[in-house]
């Protein structure tokens, strides 16, 4: 039975992160003209995670983030700057990579006990976020040392992590408000 959660869980996270990979992300905003989005740096694949993580725990999450790369290293476009082998010297790519991890420590943390309230499941997120931000950022400056990169490091560390980093954090919350009544509605356990 654990083995069909797992696997429902995974599939169920690879669904959700290849569609937060086709969706933009924005925020609603009133203006002169009415009712209009602000669109944000980021898209969805990050709070996909998370949310995979935090309903579904950390083997499924996992299984999901290495399907998801797995998918896009083998010509499917699902990166948000398209996919294939290439892609593993993209300056992105330690982000991407950084998934593995946050996914994990996201779905560890997501349960312990006491994860049942949305204060805490919106810092389990944000420590997943902080993880993926790591890989990525070790990622950057390693291939900064080496010259790899062609554009300078202080315009890709703004790019890549800087950026989107606050949108991020404010969908960590939103990822806490999802998850706390979609984990009592399947009976989530922390």
């Amino acid at each position: 039975m654990r083995a069909l959660t797992n696997w429902s869980g995974a599939l169920a996270g690879l669904l959700l992160l290849v569609c937060g990979g086709l969706i933009q992300a924005a925020l609603p905003a009133l203006g002169t003209t009415g009712l209009s989005v602000i669109p944000l740096p980021i898209s969805l694949q990050v709070p996909a995670l998370l949310l995979t993580a935090l309903v579904c725990g950390p083997r499924p999450a996992m299984l999901a983030g290495v399907a998801y790369i797995s998918l896009g290293l083998f010509q499917l476009p699902v990166f948000q700057a398209g996919g294939g082998l290439g892609y593993l010297l993209d300056p992105g790519f330690g982000y991407i990579a950084g998934f593995l991890p946050a996914a994990w420590l996201t779905g560890r943390l997501g349960r312990q006990p006491g994860m049942d309230n949305l204060l805490s499941l919106a810092g389990a997120s944000v420590v997943g976020l902080l993880v993926l931000q790591a890989c990525g950022l070790a990622n950057l400056l390693l291939g900064g040392l080496v010259q790899r990169w062609n554009g300078a490091l202080p315009q890709l560390l703004i790019s890549y992590s800087l950026g989107p980093l606050l949108p991020q954090l404010l969908l960590c919350c939103a990822v806490a408000v999802l998850a706390l009544p979609l984990r009592r509605l399947l009976l989530v356990e922390p």
